[in-house]
């Protein structure tokens, strides 16, 4: 079984959640799975540093080539990839994925997807392939999915905020604990809190596993 994930870049404030996709990655290889790593092949919104938390001005930084550090260099543009290649995807969360995969972290729920994200995410939503993604990242999914009139469920755990874009955007949000997943069976799509409720890596991982059962589970029905 080939579970895709989808990376946007490197570092929570600009990129993929790091904890959360090297435990992704894991999680799938422990259920025996491969996975197969994609990115968008464009820039950054912007490049922050993570020391200051500040933006770093001047500087720009590939999606594609910043998330490589993450999967050593086995990565694919996701432009490239069909959904005849994958039997599942995943994307972690990060700041990245509200503002290099779509644009939720400037324009909330009136967001605009990045084109090839989009189509792949679509395209699993047609063919009825499982879709999950964790932390911040089920806006992306809520996004395409509205757009698509599919009420879909997802959680991003309880932040009343993001829920009420995810609303408007015409998904559903269910509540979540941190070691839980929100598994929506009708649309195979699962999601999990992740870093938007975890302390701690230890709680990260609970979630990551939550959300590959999930997934496993409905990619073998």
């Amino acid at each position: 079984m080939k579970i895709g994930i989808v990376l946007s870049g490197c570092g929570v404030m600009d990129g993929s959640e790091i904890h959360e996709a090297v435990l992704s990655m894991l999680c799938v290889n422990q259920a025996g799975a491969e996975t197969i790593c994609m990115a968008p092949a464009a820039d950054q919104m912007h490049v922050v540093n993570h020391i200051s938390s500040e933006p770093v001005q001047g500087e720009n930084r590939n999606t594609l080539l910043e998330s490589a550090r993450i999967a050593r260099g086995d990565i694919r543009d996701i432009g490239t990839v069909s959904v005849s290649d994958i039997d599942a995807l995943i994307i972690p969360g990060g700041f990245g994925a509200a503002k290099n995969l779509c644009t939720f972290a400037v324009d909330g729920a009136e967001c605009r997807v990045d084109p090839d994200a989009e189509k792949l995410i679509s395209a699993m939503l047609d063919t009825g392939k499982p879709v999950g993604a964790l932390c911040i990242a089920p806006v992306l999914v809520a996004k395409i999915a509205g757009g698509k009139g599919i009420p879909v469920q997802v959680t991003i755990g309880n932040d009343a905020g993001v829920a009420g874009a995810i609303e408007a955007m015409g998904a559903v949000h269910v509540e979540c604990p941190v070691d839980r997943a929100v598994i929506d069976e009708t649309h195979k799509v699962v999601t999990a809190p992740a870093y938007m409720l975890a302390k701690s890596i230890k709680e990260v991982a609970q979630s990551a596993k939550a959300l590959v059962d999930g997934i496993m589970g409905l990619a073998g029905k």
